[in-house]
C-alpha cells in the first residue's frame, strides 16, 4: 500500500511549465533520489510532496495516519527559540509532551510551596512512560551533538544560515515520520556529519525522498533515481551508479539514432539534388518527410552545460604562490599557526576538517579579503586569482543578467583563437537568450551561484579558490565542472565536504586538525578510516601469535583482551543502567508532593539517558566484531 500518491500533478513556474502530467506513488521503505538541473523544478515537487505548496492541476493523497518530515532548502525559525525548543516546535505528540515535562522541570526548579508543579511533573511523566517517549529527548541531544551543535541553549537568531540547517535537519528526524522529505540534507554538514548521517538513513525504518549533490551519498543511500529535466520526469531503478550506466546506455542509443538520421538526410538531400526527372517519382512524398526530419531535429541540449566554451586560464610563469609562516586567531582560538605552503601550476590542494576550523579563512587570507596575524602572501606576477566564495556576494540586484557578465568581457576568445559572445555563453551556462535581461534579484539561489561561476571564469584565473562549490551547483553543473578541472593547467584550492567532488578534483588534501592544517598522503576515504582509527580507544599490544597456517581463518578483527573485557563491563553496565532508570521513571510517574526530590531524580535520568546511549553505541560496535570475528 502507498503511503503518499501523486496523480497527474503539473506546475507552471512564470510562463514555463516546470513539470507537466506527472505520477508518482511512494511506498514504505522507499529510497528515493531526486536529480536535475538547478531550476528544473526539484525543490518545487518536494515541496509539493510535502504539502507545503500547491500544483495548478492534479491530486496529491497520503495515506491515512502517515506523519510527513521535511527539510526545507532554507529553514526559518523564531530568533528567541533556544536550539531546544526550536526541535520541539513540532507538533508530535510525543515531542509536544516532552516540551511541556521540560518546562514544568524548569518551573519545578525555581520552587514549588504548593507542590502543583510536581504533581504537573508527576502526571506528564505518566503520559509520556505510557507513550513510551522518554527516550525522544535523549535522542534530539545525542542527534544534535552529531551534527556538530552541543550548545543547546543557544539562541536560534545567533546561529549561523549553516547551524540553523542543522537544527532543521536534527527536527526532521528526531521524530522519526513515516515519510521523510529531505531538501540538501549535506549542506554545511562536515565530512564526520556526513558519514553519520549516511549510517541513520541507511538503517532508517521509514520511506525516504530526498535531494542531494552529494554523489556517494546519493549512491549509498538511494535505490531509485527520479530525475527532473526539461518539463519531463523521468524514474530510473537503482541506486547512482545505475542511473548513471542506464543514462550512458541511452546518450548510446541517441548517438546512434543520430547518425542514422544524419545518414537519411544525407541521402534524401543527395535525391533532391538530381534533376527534376530522376526525383519525380514521389516527389512530393519524399519532400515532406525532409521537411519533417529537419522539423524533428536531434534531441535538444539546451540543458547541457558546456564549461569547455568558457577560455581557457592566463598564462602561469615559474612564480606561483607563497603562503610563508600564515597565523591568524579569532578571539583568541588560533586556526593557523605559522603554516607555510608553496604551489606552482598544475598543484590541486583540497582542505578538509570540521567546520569553523579556518578552511575558509585561509581561502579568504591568500584572496586578500582578511589580513595575517603574521607571515605573508605572495603571488608571482603572472598569478591572476579567481576566489568562487561559500557565501554569495553582494550582487547588483538591479543589474541584468547579462551586464553582470559583461562587466567581464563582451567577448571570449576560446583556446582555438575563435571567440564567443557574452549572450552565447550565458547559453552555454543555461541561461537562454529569454532570461539573460532578467535583474538579479529575480534569479534562483542556484542560478544566482552558476551567474557567480561564469563570472569568475570568465577572468581566466590560473589560482582558483574553490569554497564550498558543491552546495549550491546542481549535478549537471558540477559534473561538467570537474571536466572543466580536468584539463585546468593552474593552481587549484578547494575546500569541500563533498567526498566525490575531492577525489574527483583534487591529488593533495591537507586536513585541518588540532594543530591547524597539515598535509595527509592518500585520499579521502583513506583519511576517514585514519581518523577513524585514532578516536579508538587505546588497546595494550598483541603478544606475538605463532603465524597462522595456510587457509586458516583471518583473526585480526578479534577482540584483544581488553576490548573482551570492555565488552564484559558494558553488558553489566547497561543491565545496571536499565534497572536504575526503571526505578526513576516509575518513581517520577508516581504521584510526589517532595519537589526537590523529583527535580534530583529527573536531572539523574537525563544523564542516565545519554550514558545509556553511548554505551549501547560502543557494545553495538565491539559485539558486531565479536561476532564476526
Amino acid at each position: 500500500m502507498s503511503i503518499l500518491r501523486l496523480e497527474n500533478i503539473s506546475r507552471q513556474f512564470r510562463t514555463e511549465p516546470l513539470w507537466q502530467d506527472v505520477t508518482l506513488t511512494v511506498e514504505p521503505g522507499e529510497r528515493l533520489g531526486i536529480l536535475g538541473s538547478n531550476g528544473s523544478g526539484k525543490t518545487t515537487l518536494l515541496r509539493v510532496m510535502a504539502g507545503v505548496e500547491p500544483v495548478d492541476r492534479g491530486r496529491r493523497s497520503v495515506a491515512s495516519g502517515v506523519r510527513v518530515g521535511y527539510l526545507p532548502q532554507s529553514p526559518t525559525f523564531a530568533s528567541e527559540l533556544s536550539v531546544l525548543d526550536a526541535l520541539y516546535h513540532s507538533q508530535s505528540e510525543a515531542i509536544d509532551l516532552l516540551r511541556a515535562h521540560e518546562e514544568a522541570c524548569r518551573r519545578l526548579s525555581k520552587g514549588d510551596p504548593e507542590g502543583r508543579f510536581a504533581a504537573e511533573v508527576s502526571e506528564l511523566a505518566g503520559r509520556l512512560e505510557a507513550l513510551g517517549a522518554w527516550d525522544l529527548h535523549t535522542r534530539a541531544r545525542t542527534i544534535l551533538t552529531r551534527l556538530g551543535l552541543p550548545d543547546m541553549e543557544a539562541r536560534v537568531g545567533s546561529l549561523s544560515v549553516g547551524q540553523r540547517k542543522r537544527v532543521a535537519l536534527a527536527e526532521a528526524l528526531i521524530s522519526e515520520p513515516d515519510l521523510l522529505l529531505l531538501d540538501e540534507p549535506t549542506n554545511h554538514l562536515d565530512t564526520a556529519a556526513i558519514d553519520w548521517l549516511e549510517g541513520y538513513l541507511r538503517h532508517f525504518a521509514g520511506a525516504l525522498v530526498m535531494i542531494t549533490h552529494d554523489r556517494y551519498f546519493l549512491d549509498r543511500v538511494t535505490r531509485r533515481i527520479l530525475e527532473v529535466e526539461q518539463g519531463c520526469v523521468q524514474l530510473h531503478e537503482g541506486n547512482y551508479a545505475s542511473y548513471l550506466q542506464e543514462k550512458d546506455h541511452q546518450e548510446k542509443l541517441r548517438a546512434a539514432s543520430a547518425e542514422k538520421r544524419s545518414n537519411l538526410l544525407r541521402r534524401e538531400m543527395e535525391w533532391l539534388k538530381r534533376g527534376p526527372r530522376a526525383r519525380a517519382t514521389k516527389q512530393k512524398a519524399r519532400q515532406e518527410r525532409i521537411l519533417a526530419m529537419l522539423e524533428q531535429g536531434p534531441r535538444s541540449t539546451r540543458g547541457e552545460l558546456a564549461l569547455e566554451q568558457a577560455g581557457t586560464a592566463s598564462r602561469l610563469g615559474r612564480k606561483g604562490l607563497l603562503l610563508h609562516g600564515l597565523s591568524k586567531s579569532y578571539e583568541g582560538r588560533p586556526l593557523l599557526r605559522e603554516f607555510t605552503l608553496e604551489l606552482q601550476g598544475g598543484d590541486r590542494i583540497g582542505l578538509v576538517g570540521p567546520n569553523g576550523c579556518g578552511k575558509t579563512t585561509l581561502l579568504d587570507l591568500v584572496a586578500g579579503r582578511v589580513e595575517p596575524d603574521q607571515g605573508w602572501v605572495e603571488m608571482g606576477p603572472t598569478v591572476v586569482p579567481g576566489y568562487y566564495a561559500q557565501r554569495s556576494g553582494d550582487l547588483p540586484e538591479e543589474t541584468r543578467a547579462v551586464d553582470y557578465v559583461r562587466e567581464v568581457a563582451e567577448v571570449l576568445t576560446r583556446p582555438d583563437g575563435s571567440r564567443i559572445t557574452a549572450e552565447s555563453l550565458m547559453e552555454n551556462f543555461l541561461f537562454p537568450r529569454s532570461m539573460q535581461h532578467t535583474p538579479i534579484h529575480r534569479l534562483s539561489g542556484g542560478e544566482r551561484r552558476r551567474l557567480e561561476l561564469l563570472r569568475v571564469l570568465l577572468g581566466a584565473p590560473n589560482l582558483l579558490l574553490l569554497d564550498e562549490p558543491t552546495n549550491d551547483l546542481d549535478l549537471p553543473t558540477l559534473v561538467r565542472l570537474e571536466a572543466w578541472l580536468d584539463d585546468f593547467p593552474g593552481i587549484l584550492v578547494v575546500v569541500s565536504h563533498d567526498r566525490y567532488f575531492l577525489d574527483r578534483t583534487v591529488d593533495r588534501l591537507f586536513h585541518f586538525g588540532v594543530g591547524g592544517p597539515s598535509e595527509f598522503p592518500g585520499d579521502y576515504e583513506t583519511l576517514r578510516q585514519t581518523l577513524a582509527e585514532e578516536e579508538r580507544p587505546p588497546t595494550p599490544p598483541r603478544v606475538r601469535a605463532p603465524a597462522p597456517s595456510p587457509g586458516a581463518p583471518s583473526r585480526d578483527r578479534r577482540l584483544s583482551y581488553k576490548e573482551t573485557r570492555e565488552l564484559q563491563a558494558l553488558e553489566q553496565e547497561i543491565e545496571r543502567g536499565d534497572q536504575r532508570r526503571l526505578v526513576l521513571e516509575q518513581a517520577l510517574a508516581a504521584p510526589s508532593s517532595d519537589a526537590e526530590r523529583l527535580h534530583s531524580m529527573y536531572c539523574e535520568l537525563e544523564g542516565l539517558q545519554v550514558r545509556l546511549a553511548q554505551a549501547l553505541d560502543r557494545w553495538a560496535e565491539l559485539a558486531a566484531r565479536a561476532e564476526n570475528g
